[in-house]
This record gives structure tokens, C-alpha cells and sequence, in this order.
């Protein structure tokens, strides 16, 4: 494996921060009540920098290491055994249709395919993840 289990592990922290968002609600609607906005700060708004981040990100990373963050996810989910490593990779690279980062951010559960992937392949991710924070 080419990419740092680091930046996977990056990658993981600033999936779970996204995946954490949940739809804002209207303050217009009904449901809204003064205690709601508390809980604002886990909404998901059109001008949240959490998705941006995570995916420059992923864009900033080579071709080479998208292809493998891409072929990781599809190992976490079962798509592809460890040792098909080889074969999701250059599978991944071959089906490439869209910006990397699109694509992976629209996966449910991303964060846990990442971690499920790291551990088949023998990586810690609690080591790995120290230093992001």
C-alpha cells in the first residue's frame, strides 16, 4: 500500500465529522423550538466547511493514493477480499468516472469501510490516528 495509513486515517477523522451532520432544520417549521438551536451546531448547511475540507482533502492526494483510498472503501465493504488488493486498485483506477472525492464522500459509512479496510490489511488506525486530533 503507497498511501500513509495517515492519511487514511485523516481521511476516516473528516468522514465521521461529516457523517456526524445531520439535515438543519427550518427555524420557519413548526418542530423548531429555541432549545433546537443548541443542537445547530451538528447541522449540515450549505456553508459548512466539514464536507469542503474533507474533500481538498482527497483531492490534494495523488492519483495513486485516490485510486487506493477508493480501492480500501470497496475492501472495508466486502466489494474486494485483502488479498485483491492489486485487482481494486487497478479497478479503481479503470472505473474512475467522477471526482474522486464526489465519489467517496457519497458512500455511506465511509469512515467504518476505511477503518474495516485498514484492519483486514493488518493497519492499526488508533496509532495512526493520534497526531490528527
Amino acid at each position: 500500500m503507497e498511501i500513509a495509513v495517515e492519511k487514511v486515517a485523516h481521511v476516516i477523522v473528516k468522514a465521521r465529522e461529516y457523517d456526524a451532520k445531520v439535515q438543519s432544520w427550518e427555524e420557519g417549521s413548526e418542530s423548531f423550538e429555541l432549545e433546537d438551536a443548541a443542537e445547530t451546531v451538528l447541522e449540515s448547511r450549505g456553508d459548512d466547511a466539514t464536507r469542503d475540507e474533507a474533500a481538498a482533502f482527497i483531492a490534494g492526494l495523488n492519483d495513486d493514493e485516490q485510486a487506493e483510498l477508493v480501492a480500501l472503501a470497496w475492501i472495508g465493504r466486502g466489494s474486494f477480499e485483502p488479498e485483491d488488493w492489486d485487482e481494486a486498485v487497478e479497478t479503481a483506477r479503470a472505473e474512475r468516472v467522477s471526482r474522486t472525492e464526489d465519489y467517496l464522500l457519497g458512500i455511506p459509512l465511509l469512515a467504518d469501510y476505511l477503518e474495516e479496510a485498514l484492519e483486514k490489511l493488518g493497519y492499526s488506525v488508533e496509532d495512526a490516528a493520534e497526531g490528527i486530533l
